[in-house]
C-alpha cells in the first residue's frame, strides 16, 4: 500500500514536471518569436493550388533591441539546400517589399498577369526561380517596407538598414545553424546596389574580428545597381546610343553642358535649352524599358485608373515554360506596371496574412512600395566599399539589361571602370542555345560584369529564362 502511494505521488510530480518543462518551452518559444526567428513553415497560400512545390518558412526576427521587428520570406534550394548557395535578398526602391523580387523576378511562384476582376489573385509556379539553385531569405526591409514593423518611431538610412539586415542575419544564422557552413552572399537590385555592398562590408570585418556566428560569405551580386551620384549623366549617351536623341543635340549636350547633364542649375542657357529638348524627347519614354509602353495614369493610381486592358488570355504555365518567356507578354498585358498592382490586392488578404503567419495588428495596410516609411538617403556612393571587398577577393555579379534606361549598363561599365581593374576576359557575347544572350566582361579581383540582352531594370523582370541561366552559371563557378 505504501510503496503504491509513493508510486502515485512520483508518477504524479513527474505529470508536474512535464507540464513546467512545457509550460517554459511555450514560454521559450513565445519569447523567441519575438527575440530571435522561430520561422514557421507555409505548405499552403491562398490563391494556390495544392501544396506548394518548395520549402517556404516565413518569420521575425527583432534587431535594435527588439524595437524592430524585420519579416522574411525563406525558400530552400529545389537542388540541394544542404550544399547549395545561401543569399540575402535586399529588394530595391528603398521602401519596397521582398513580394515584389518573389512574385515578378526571381521567387518560386509568380502573380498571374491577367486583370484583375475582384477575387483574389491567382499564383503560379514559375519556372525561371534562382530558388532551383540557391536558398535564398527575402528580407522586408528597412523597418515599415512590407509587414515588417517597429514599435516605436524610427528613422531609416542607408547604413541603419545595412546594419538591421547584418543583425538579422546574425540572429537568422543562429537560429539555423544548418546553414553556416553553406556559402552566402548578400544579393539585391536597383537602389540596394548602396545597400548591399555595406552589407558585405560590414559582414567581412566581422569575420576577420572573429564575431559569430562566423559567416561563409563568398562575395555579393547586384542588378542594375545604384552605385554612383553622377550615374544619371550617363542617361544622355545612352539615349544617343538607342537613337533616341539625334547626332546634333548630342554634340551640342556635351559642348554646352560639359558632359554634366544632371546640373540644372546650370547658368549656361544653351545647357538649359539642350537639356529641355533631351527631357521632352524622353519623358514618353518608359524609363525601365525603352522599347515597353508607359502607364498613363489619372488623378489616383488605382487599377481603374490605368489605360483600359483587352480581354485577357489565361496564363499556360506549360507555354511560357516551353516558350522561355515573360509570362507578362504571354497575356498580352499593356501596362506592365498593372501587373504590380495585383499583389497588394493578395497580400492584404485575410487568410493571405494567415498563411503567411504574420502578426495582426502590426500593419495598417500591406504595400508593395511605401512612401510613408521615412528614409533618408546617407550613402551616395558606394564605389569605395566595391574596391574595398575586391581587394579582399571576394566574387561579385553586376549584371544589367542593356534596354533600361534607369541604371544603364553604360553607368555600370563606367564606375567599374573607375575600379581600375586588368581585365581578365575582355568584352564577349554570352550564349544559350546558340543565341546571343548578352555580353561580358571578366575583371580582376573576381568582378563580373553582365548584360542581359532585351532586359531591362531589373533583368530578371524581362529576360526571366536567361538571368536565371546567368546567375546559376555565375554561381557554380561555370564560364559565362
Amino acid at each position: 500500500m505504501k510503496e503504491n502511494m509513493q508510486r502515485h505521488y512520483y508518477c504524479r510530480f513527474c505529470v508536474f514536471l512535464v507540464l513546467i518543462v512545457v509550460l517554459l518551452k511555450l514560454e521559450s518559444c513565445h519569447k523567441h518569436a519575438v527575440e530571435a526567428a522561430c520561422g514557421l513553415p507555409v505548405n499552403f497560400l491562398p490563391g494556390f493550388d495544392g501544396p506548394l512545390p518548395f520549402q517556404l518558412q516565413t518569420g521575425y526576427i527583432g534587431v535594435q533591441n527588439e524595437e524592430i521587428q524585420l519579416f522574411y520570406y525563406f525558400v530552400k534550394s529545389d537542388s540541394n539546400p544542404q550544399e547549395d548557395p545561401l543569399i540575402l535578398w535586399i529588394t530595391g526602391g528603398k521602401t519596397c517589399s521582398a513580394l515584389r523580387t518573389i512574385f515578378q523576378q526571381i521567387g518560386p511562384l509568380l502573380v498571374e498577369p491577367v486583370e484583375y476582376n475582384g477575387s483574389l489573385p491567382r499564383l503560379r509556379p514559375f519556372p525561371y526561380s534562382w530558388t532551383k539553385f540557391a536558398s535564398i531569405i527575402f528580407l522586408d526591409s528597412p523597418a515599415g517596407t512590407g509587414f515588417s514593423y517597429a514599435t516605436k518611431s524610427v528613422q531609416n538610412s542607408d547604413l541603419s538598414a545595412a546594419s538591421n539586415a547584418y543583425e538579422f542575419l546574425q540572429k537568422w544564422l543562429i537560429d539555423h545553424p544548418e546553414f553556416l557552413s553553406n556559402p552566402f552572399y548578400v544579393a539585391g537590385h536597383s537602389y540596394a546596389g548602396l545597400i548591399v555592398p555595406i552589407i558585405t562590408e560590414m559582414i567581412s570585418n566581422g569575420i576577420e574580428s572573429g564575431v559569430k556566428p562566423l559567416i561563409q560569405l563568398q562575395g555579393y551580386i547586384l542588378g542594375s545597381p545604384r552605385a554612383f551620384e553622377a550615374q544619371d549623366n550617363y542617361r544622355v549617351p545612352f539615349a544617343h546610343g538607342m537613337g533616341l536623341i539625334t547626332d546634333q543635340l548630342y554634340e551640342s549636350l556635351k559642348k554646352n553642358c560639359k558632359e554634366d547633364y544632371m546640373n540644372t542649375n546650370s547658368t549656361s542657357l544653351h545647357c538649359q535649352r539642350d537639356l529641355q529638348t533631351f527631357n521632352q524627347l524622353t519623358e514618353s519614354i518608359n524609363h525601365k524599358h525603352i522599347l515597353e509602353p508607359i502607364c498613363l495614369s489619372g488623378s489616383d493610381s488605382t487599377m481603374s485608373s490605368l489605360i483600359k486592358l483587352p480581354v485577357q488570355k489565361p496564363l499556360h504555365h506549360d507555354l511560357y515554360t516551353k516558350l522561355k518567356i515573360d509570362p507578362f507578354f504571354l497575356c498580352g498585358l499593356q501596362c506592365r506596371d498593372e501587373w504590380s498592382e495585383l499583389t497588394p490586392y493578395w497580400a492584404n488578404d485575410y487568410h493571405v496574412q494567415m498563411a503567411l503567419h504574420v502578426r495582426q495588428g502590426t500593419k495598417e495596410k500591406w504595400e508593395l512600395c511605401s512612401d510613408s516609411v521615412p528614409y533618408t538617403s546617407s550613402i551616395g556612393n558606394a564605389i569605395p566599399y566595391h574596391m574595398r571587398l575586391s581587394k579582399k577577393g571576394y566574387r561579385s555579379l553586376i549584371y544589367s539589361g542593356d534596354h533600361e534606361m534607369m541604371s544603364t549598363c553604360l553607368s555600370n561599365e563606367a564606375w567599374i571602370k573607375l575600379l581600375n581593374y586588368s581585365i581578365i576576359d575582355d568584352w564577349r557575347s554570352w550564349m544559350i542555345e546558340g543565341q546571343v544572350a548578352g555580353y561580358t566582361t571578366t575583371y580582376a579581383n573576381n568582378m563580373t560584369f553582365v548584360t542581359v540582352k532585351g532586359g531591362g531594370h531589373v533583368a530578371p523582370d524581362y529576360r526571366p529564362f536567361e538571368s536565371q541561366v546567368m546567375f546559376k552559371r555565375w554561381i557554380s563557378y561555370e564560364n559565362l
